[in-house]
């Protein structure tokens, strides 16, 4: 990999995205395809050991002792010769340059630390302590251990990674599968004004399983680095659309007014709700239906609902977000705008002539293949 197309290493300046991105951050920056990946197996194929500080600050200088300052640009090879040195090496933020070499790393003692090696144990009290990726390549165990914020990861084969990911692919194919038919199963519905809490309910859980099994696969094709670029490909194809279509779902039918004087759940509250949903949570519907705004309650379930019309009309072509929320404002829900003629489509503000036969054309058909998918 080139000089100027090397991962960047983050460091307290990037902390603000928390922990989950500061881990993802720094495994793209050890990733294959990188120099410095490729200089970390250089260490490890030559049976040296070898501890990397990714950052140089004042709270890093102030554990360094001895060693000698280099300021060199980085190479693979460079750091390979210079593990074979007593010491840790001190990269810079952006991992084109190695400050120092041969460097006595002492961190904090009372930091606690499950590590044994000494060189695993100085690795995470570095990380814990001046908040920078420390990376330790084992002799002994032969491999490679990224620590971030006291959190260890092993850095593994691309092809154990490639493995796994493949058959998270698999199942998220299946998964997909059949949120497509939960979801054109609620269109038909909608379109027979027909909807219960438990259709609804059945399409976010699947659109949230979905959702948390493609995250999953994202965080490998972070750590495969250049290796994961078909993987990325087939992820971004089985997903298109899923975000948006999980904010619609909310969109139609978080409940406007809650029960017993509460205050309505907002649509960015239930979406947040259902993110908080641990996994076993999210096989129950009940509990996916409080997370949405509902009771949750069995006869809740089967209870009708009606949805506002923002699904569907999303899937009319052309039609500006804006037009949308106008449309969903002046009918108040999906049965008066299927029912609504090209004069009190045009009666919206911005919504002409065309582009109410436009509307009314495009609902029209989708209702007609909805019904069609659903009986024929």
């Amino acid at each position: 990999m080139a000089a100027n197309d090397r991962a960047t290493a983050p460091g307290r300046a990037g902390q603000s995205a928390g922990a989950e991105g500061l881990m993802r951050a720094s495994l793209s920056a050890v990733a294959p395809g990188t120099a410095l990946r490729d200089g970390l197996e250089r260490v490890l194929r030559g049976n040296t050991g070898g501890l990397i500080v990714l950052g140089m600050d004042r709270s890093v200088e102030a554990l360094c002792t001895g060693g000698f300052v280099l300021d060199v640009d980085f190479s693979a090879t460079r750091l390979r010769e210079l593990c074979k040195l007593d010491g840790a090496l001190i990269l810079d933020r952006d991992i084109s340059k190695i400050v120092r070499a041969g460097v006595q790393l002492v961190p904090d003692a009372s930091i606690e630390t499950e590590e044994t090696g000494t060189r695993h144990r100085t690795a995470q009290r570095v990380s814990i302590q001046t908040g920078f990726p420390v990376v330790s390549v084992s002799q002994s165990m032969r491999l490679i251990a990224l620590y971030v914020d006291g959190q260890r990861r092993v850095l593994e084969d691309s092809a154990a990674i490639l493995s796994r990911a493949n058959q998270a692919l698999a199942t998220l194919e299946r998964y997909k599968l059949r949120l497509d038919e939960v979801a054109g199963t609620l269109s038909a519905l909608e379109i027979e004004d027909l909807v219960t809490v438990r259709d609804v309910t059945a399409v976010a859980q699947r659109l949230e399983m979905v959702r948390r099994i493609a995250t999953e696969i994202a965080e490998y094709v972070v750590e495969l680095g250049t290796d994961g670029r078909l993987l990325s490909l087939q992820l971004d194809e089985l997903i298109a659309g899923v975000e948006p279509e999980r904010e619609l779902v909310a969109r139609d039918y978080v409940p406007q007014a809650a029960g017993s004087g509460r205050r309505a759940r907002t649509v960015a509250e239930a979406l947040t709700e259902l993110d908080r949903l641990t996994h076993t949570e999210l096989l129950e519907l009940a509990t996916v239906a409080r997370a949405l705004g509902y009771s949750g309650s069995p006869e809740t379930l089967d209870s009708a609902v009606s949805p506002r019309g923002f699904r569907l009309l999303a899937k009319v072509p052309r039609l500006p977000g804006t037009i949308i929320e106008r449309l969903v404002e002046h009918f108040g829900g999906l049965q008066k705008l299927l029912a609504a003629s090209v004069d009190d489509l045009q009666a919206v503000e911005g919504v002409g002539e065309a582009r109410a036969r436009s509307v009314r054309e495009g609902l029209s058909r989708l209702a007609e293949s909805s019904i069609l998918e659903r009986y024929v």
